[in-house]
């Protein structure tokens, strides 16, 4: 059965958060809140291996506060990113050796995410070569221009919000990083890349529990969310 490394970038500065203390850090029910994330992963069964990738003065920290001391021992390596997301992800694929073959890469700041969504992401992957978790929006979407005038609405039928995880062939996300690195372009998400190579990816649903930590509002509800889980 075919399985996955996983990449987990958490080297972002969390500047909407407000506070001293970086995101993945923070006490969530008596745990770093990357804990949550990490635990996810490393009891999953179609993921073999984890990279780490954090801010370059996070290191010695996230190994032995959280990987060492709650036992991840699916992670391979802890690294430090770069200044954006990109940079990071980039970071941690430059250090995957050939013989990976697939590739998930899922926010640190993203806890709550299922085993079944991993699961669903990753077997699409497997079969298409590109797949991403996501949900319907719930409300409509307008397009808007630089005056704030409403430019128009699109079928809300077709719109998600997309999440992580977001799974691929190592070849395939290598490629796409590279061209992305070439040409100076940066993307929003990690399929955005694949996504200008010309190859299709494929949406998975996921599940509206599984939100990144972006904001206070965020935090309270993931605290509240891992009381019940």
């Amino acid at each position: 059965m075919a399985k996955a490394t996983a990449l987990i970038p958490c080297a972002g500065q969390g500047k909407r958060m407000g506070g001293t203390v970086s995101k993945p850090y923070l006490e969530v029910n008596g745990r770093p809140l990357l804990s949550y994330t990490l635990e996810a992963f490393q009891t999953h069964p179609l993921i073999e291996g984890i990279v780490l990738i954090v801010r370059p003065g996070d290191i010695a920290y996230c190994r032995e506060e959280i990987v060492d001391k709650y036992g991840y021992r699916k992670v391979q390596a802890i690294i430090a990113g770069g200044a954006e997301r990109q940079d990071s992800v980039r970071q941690g694929l430059l250090l995957l050796g050939s013989d990976v073959e697939w590739v998930a890469v899922h926010d640190g700041v993203r806890p709550l995410v299922s085993p079944s969504t991993i699961t669903r992401v990753l077997r699409a992957a497997f079969e298409k070569g590109a797949a991403v978790a996501g949900v319907p929006v719930k409300d409509t979407v307008k397009i808007i221009g630089p005056d704030m005038a409403v430019q128009t609405t699109p079928d809300r039928s077709t719109v998600w919000q997309v999440q992580t995880p977001q799974a691929f062939r190592r070849d395939l996300i290598v490629r796409a990083y590279e061209q992305a690195e070439i040409e100076g372009w940066r993307g929003t998400d990690d399929a955005s890349l694949v996504e200008r190579l010309g190859e299709k990816v494929f949406m998975v649903e996921g599940e509206y529990l599984n939100i990144k930590v972006t904001t206070p509002d965020d935090l309270f509800f993931i605290k509240e969310m891992l009381k019940v889980k």
